[in-house]
């Protein structure tokens, strides 16, 4: 017996904005993978350890809760992640002062040059995959769906101490 049909608003797949998404976050995803894979990196240790350099340098104490909220990733696969970029010597795990539970990461030296060499690669594949313009309506479409935007972000991390704007 054939499925019931399935109905839709949109006349074609490549009509639905959901689907076209899923389409482009793939395909970019796929090449973000390919320009990592000679650098021995993941996408998802890429953007873990440049998110841990990056708020490193931006004189923050770093957590692995911090890291997975900086990431927005999940925090089973961010300790996970994080194991394994320990294990290579690309970042160090220590037991936090204030809460022994917790674990304070620093990017080794190795980690920081990974890092900077592998932002280079990634930020050239979006500069193949994304024109100009291109960031602000992603921004734009994050803050829609209630993500944090980067601009905010960034201007939080650069703000004198007791300055929210």
């Amino acid at each position: 017996m054939p499925p019931e049909a399935m109905t839709s608003r949109f006349a074609a797949a490549g009509e639905s904005p959901g689907f076209l998404l899923w389409r482009i976050s793939n395909a970019w995803q796929q090449r973000q993978r390919a320009a990592l894979q000679p650098l021995g990196l993941t996408h998802v240790q890429f953007v873990l350890l440049a998110s841990l350099v990056w708020l490193t340098q931006h004189g923050k104490a770093v957590t692995q809760t911090d890291l997975a909220a900086q990431a927005q990733t999940d925090l089973m696969m961010t300790s996970q992640v994080v194991r394994a970029l320990e294990a290579r010597g690309l970042l160090t795990r220590a037991t936090s002062a204030h809460d022994r539970r917790a674990r304070v990461l620093t990017p080794t030296p190795a980690g920081a040059a990974l890092a900077a060499a592998a932002i280079t690669v990634v930020e050239a594949v979006d500069a193949g995959c994304f024109a100009e313009g291109d960031a602000a309506w992603l921004q734009g479409m994050a803050q829609r769906l209630g993500l944090p935007g980067l601009p905010d972000e960034r201007s939080r991390a650069t703000a004198p101490e007791g300055d929210e704007s």
